[in-house]
């Protein structure tokens, strides 16, 4: 043993410097719970079988060692030098499954969570359409809305840079850098909250103008602005979700925020009754629930983090367990690298950190968050141009730019759940990914992607079934029908059901690949990637829209030329994506 260690740390000692956002613990002897955790040796590109096509060499710059955890005071060799350099196809069947398993014993999880969110939104557009004979109430509301997508999204860095930075640590036994990147962006989330709640409550004319409330109508103004008075107001409390739910992922607990925001739907629900068809508040009752609602969800988050309230996977929260058993390596190898503990211990709390950190201490949290926010910043204005393009609209019928902005709102309300629907596999690649890397199992990271990839293209088609059902079947199922009772509406909702239907397969394996490189921190790469595919997708509109093809501005195709240029941004995203994926200099090399 004494010159296994005395190999090893000389070994360690002359390993390059990685990353921030994937270095493990940079001391061979490392304080645990109980005495001196022993860490397994590295493996150096040197220790792995140039003929081995199982494990290849990693690239400059990404994960350079195994780290395995220590328990109950023995030390277990790294599987690299373990395990057999030649698996047996039994292995290969029982690793195939291993991963289909941990994908989605988190997919699953977070499908329930993601959904739940805009099927607070929808609660609200079926409602509000329904209880109004007109289209002014719905394209109202559809303008605010779309602005509020718009300023609450670009902030969605919140959830997707703060996942892989906070499970890369954890997966490396940096336990209390995972609960300080955790704190970091809670802190960052309320303040940007409060900044955003000002804003949106200061320029709320000027931003309701620019989303065209100006051509919908008076009628369809005074509701738009009724409820973003009351939206804007929430913004503290979404942002606050969005880190908690990083944090969350980040020690792989999809389960929690499931209960959280199923608790707050239920919330939205219950006050959507009483007060929409109830009290007859329309667009302003929408606004109310809703923005109660998400209040309710930040509270409770803030509890379980803080060790005050149970979670649902018990790793953080007040009844936090202990990782032996079930929990242990030998049942979840995704769960290997918790912290071994007894169920005595005390809850991990993460709170809020307002303090001023070293630049070293948050680098990695400011680097991910301004590329994730310029992505998502480019990919909202694509977004809410489309919105602000549909008001101007001539549509169809005498209700003009009223129809297409509520038809678009509805249409968009079925995108944003489809897509949170598909971003339940991203959630579990991405910090699956991160794991895998934090460990430097390349191999893993390559079963994870090819695995999640094809779970996405099945979830896609079942999406464009279900669509396909509710657009073209009876009328007891009519999607338009169900949203709106106004004839104009649900003439201009009918071609962008079809478009909504074709798009699903592809959407599905977008965001599964955008999860992937999430996970493998490639934010650089997908804030350039996403800037390129709206610069394509304009490019394919304005030419749609060009006289010289015999579409004249202002004409009832313009809605329709707005969707089909959406679907040619994710095309866009689609390709440049699986670009990076099977790149042999990439992080993921899923070609080599």
């Amino acid at each position: 043993m004494a010159a296994l260690v005395s190999h090893s740390f000389a070994a360690f000692t002359s390993l390059p410097k990685v990353p921030p956002s994937l270095s493990a613990t940079t001391s061979f002897l490392r304080p645990a719970s109980h005495g001196v955790a022993l860490q397994s040796p590295p493996v150096l590109p040197s220790d792995r079988s140039p003929t081995d096509p199982s494990e290849s060499s990693l690239p400059p710059g990404h994960c350079t060692q195994i780290v395995q955890r220590h328990r109950h005071g023995r030390t277990s060799l790294p599987s690299a030098l373990s395990a057999s350099r030649e698996p047996t196809e039994t292995s290969e069947k029982e690793t195939e499954k291993g991963t289909g398993e941990a994908i989605l014993s988190l997919a699953v999880p977070a499908l329930a969570s993601l959904a739940i969110d805009p099927l607070m939104t929808i609660a609200d557009t079926a409602f509000v359409g329904r209880a109004s004979d007109s289209a002014d109430a719905l394209a109202g509301m559809g303008s605010s809305a779309a602005l509020l997508t718009f300023a609450f999204y670009i902030f969605n860095f919140l959830t997707t840079a703060t996942t892989p930075l906070v499970a890369s640590r954890r997966a490396a036994g940096e336990e209390n850098g995972a609960l300080t990147v955790g704190g970091q962006a809670l802190g960052l989330a309320i303040a940007l909250g409060l900044v955003l709640c000002a804003f949106l409550s200061v320029f709320s004319d000027l931003l309701l103008r620019f989303m065209g409330t100006g051509i919908t109508g008076p009628q369809a103004g005074a509701y738009a602005a009724s409820f973003l008075s009351v939206r804007a107001l929430a913004a503290p409390a979404v942002l606050f979700c969005s880190a908690a739910t990083g944090v969350l992922r980040g020690f792989l607990d999809t389960k929690t925020p499931i209960v959280v925001l199923g608790g707050a739907n239920a919330v939205n629900l219950l006050l959507d009754i009483l007060l929409i068809p109830g009290a007859g508040m329309g667009p302003r009752g929408a606004a109310i629930a809703t923005t109660t609602a998400e209040w309710v969800a930040a509270f409770w988050f803030g509890g379980v983090l803080a060790g005050k309230l149970p979670s649902a996977e018990g790793d953080l929260g007040q009844n936090r367990k202990g990782h032996a058993g079930p929990r242990g390596s030998d049942a979840d190898p995704d769960r290997a690298s918790l912290s071994s503990l007894d169920s005595s211990d005390p809850p991990l709390v993460v709170v809020p950190s307002f303090s001023i950190p070293p630049w070293a201490e948050v680098k990695a949290l400011v680097v991910a968050s301004s590329s994730v926010f310029l992505r998502t910043l480019v990919l909202q204005a694509a977004i809410s141009s489309a919105a602000a393009l549909a008001a101007r609209s001539h549509g169809f019928g005498p209700e003009g730019p009223a129809a297409s902005v509520a038809a678009h709102q509805i249409a968009l309300q079925l995108w944003l759940l489809c897509s949170f629907v598909c971003d339940a596999l991203a959630a579990a690649s991405q910090a699956l990914v991160a794991d895998a890397l934090g460990k430097c199992d390349d191999r893993r990271v390559k079963k994870i992607t090819q695995t999640v990839l094809g779970y996405s293209l099945a979830l896609g088609s079942v999406l464009a079934t279900g669509l396909a059902v509710g657009t073209f079947g009876s009328d007891a199922l009519s999607i338009e029908r169900f949203f709106t009772a106004d004839p104009s509406t649900q003439t201009a909702l009918k071609p962008l059901l079809t478009l909504l239907i074709i798009a699903q397969p592809l959407n599905a394996v977008v965001f599964a690949a955008d999860g992937v490189l999430q996970g493998a921190a490639e934010f650089p790469y997908q804030a350039k990637s996403m800037l390129l595919s709206v610069l394509v997708a304009g490019t394919v509109f304005v030419g749609l829209e060009s006289p010289w093809l015999g579409v004249g501005e202002g004409d009832s195709n313009t809605l329709v030329h707005v969707w089909d240029a959406l679907l040619v941004l994710q095309l866009m995203r689609g390709l440049t994506s699986m670009k990076k994926i099977v790149d042999s200099r990439g992080p993921i090399r899923l070609a080599t």
